[in-house]
Formats: structure tokens, C-alpha cells, sequence
């Protein structure tokens, strides 16, 4: 016949027995990893936006050069728009295709970006307004800020994926049912991570 004191042994045994065994298969570095994966994401929306809310001053200030190409300016802002639609929940990291769209929408509004600050070199009085240099400035210090967060989100995910993919851990995962997590694709990776160039010194 067990006593009060034995049984609370023998709990005590099986929650240790329990703990053992699930950091031994991975499970405490799933959770870790996890809440690291989200963490860098966190800070890659951030990240972005920061962006989405420089583009209406920037694009208020190009509007005051006259004749500025106007399908450059229109593309901007529909790109900022599509971006800013899609709602970055943390479990869009779980779901390949809604992560996908916003990577494009996110790589589409970086080129209309590029573009815009390429054709505003044409323009004499937008190089030499100290209010739309600034801008350039704090966006290409954000396109570098961005370009960081989303490596750290990249090295986050292959760390989680990785452990997925490992034995015993492997095992775990299946139990669990944790999935692999989307990354960012190679596909257009350099042009979308490219901050804009910003040359001061263009005549």
C-alpha cells in the first residue's frame, strides 16, 4: 500500500524522468528556438515599418518638383500600399504561401524605391533640397537595418529548420507536429536586399 510520501516520490521521479527526456529529444531547443525565430521577425517588420512610414514624406516632397515623372511616384505608393495590406501576424511565419506574397510585396516596394531615387537624380531642385537628402538618408539607413534583421530572421530559421531535420529531434518534431518554417527565397535576394544608392557627389 503506497503512502502520501511515496506516491509524491514517484511523481517526483516521473516529472524529472519526463524533463530528461524532453530535453534529450530536443524539445527545450524547439521552444528556444521558436521564441528566437519570433524575436527576429518581430524585428524585420520593424523593420519594415519603418520604411512604409518614411514613403508619404518622401513622396509629399517629390510631388513638389514639377513635371516628376508621374508613373515612377505612382508605383511607389501602389507598392507601399500592397505591402502595408497584408497582415504580418507572427503566424505568417508558418504559412509558406502568405509568407511568399509578402515577400513580394515587400521586394516589389524595395525596386519602385530604387527607382524613384534613381530618376530623382534628374532633378536639380530635389538634389539640392536638404529636406528630401535627409529623407534619402534615414531610408537608406533603414534599407540597411532591414537588410540586417531579415539575415538575423534567416540564421534564426535554418537553426529551427535544421533541428527538425536532425535525429533524435526529427522525432520530436513529428510528435509535436512543428513544421519547417518558410525563409526568405534566394530568388531576386541580392536586388531585394539591396539598399538604394545614395550618391551626393552626382552632378
Amino acid at each position: 500500500m503506497s503512502t502520501p510520501l511515496t506516491r509524491r516520490l514517484a511523481l517526483g521521479l516521473a516529472a524529472a524522468t519526463l524533463s530528461l527526456s524532453l530535453t534529450g529529444c530536443g524539445y527545450n531547443d524547439f521552444q528556444r528556438l521558436d521564441e528566437q525565430t519570433k524575436a527576429s521577425w518581430a524585428e524585420v517588420l520593424n523593420q519594415y515599418q519603418r520604411r512604409a512610414d518614411l514613403i508619404p514624406n518622401i513622396v509629399s516632397t517629390v510631388k513638389g518638383e514639377a513635371n516628376f515623372e508621374q508613373e515612377t511616384l505612382t508605383k511607389v505608393v501602389e507598392a507601399r500600399a500592397k505591402a502595408t495590406s497584408i497582415q504580418a501576424t507572427p503566424e505568417l511565419v508558418n504559412n509558406p504561401e502568405a509568407f511568399n506574397k509578402f515577400q513580394q510585396a515587400q521586394g516589389e516596394l524595395s525596386g519602385a524605391l530604387s527607382r524613384l531615387l534613381v530618376v530623382s537624380e534628374n532633378y536639380p531642385n530635389l538634389k539640392a533640397n536638404q529636406g528630401f537628402q535627409d529623407l534619402r538618408v534615414q531610408l537608406e539607413g533603414t534599407e540597411n537595418r532591414i537588410t540586417v534583421a531579415r539575415n538575423g530572421y534567416i540564421k534564426s530559421v535554418q537553426e529551427y529548420n535544421v533541428l527538425i531535420r536532425s535525429f533524435p529531434s526529427n522525432l520530436t518534431a513529428m510528435v509535436f507536429s512543428y513544421e519547417p518554417k518558410p525563409n526568405f527565397t534566394v530568388q531576386n535576394e541580392a536586388e531585394i536586399s539591396k539598399p538604394p544608392t545614395i550618391d551626393f557627389n552626382k552632378k
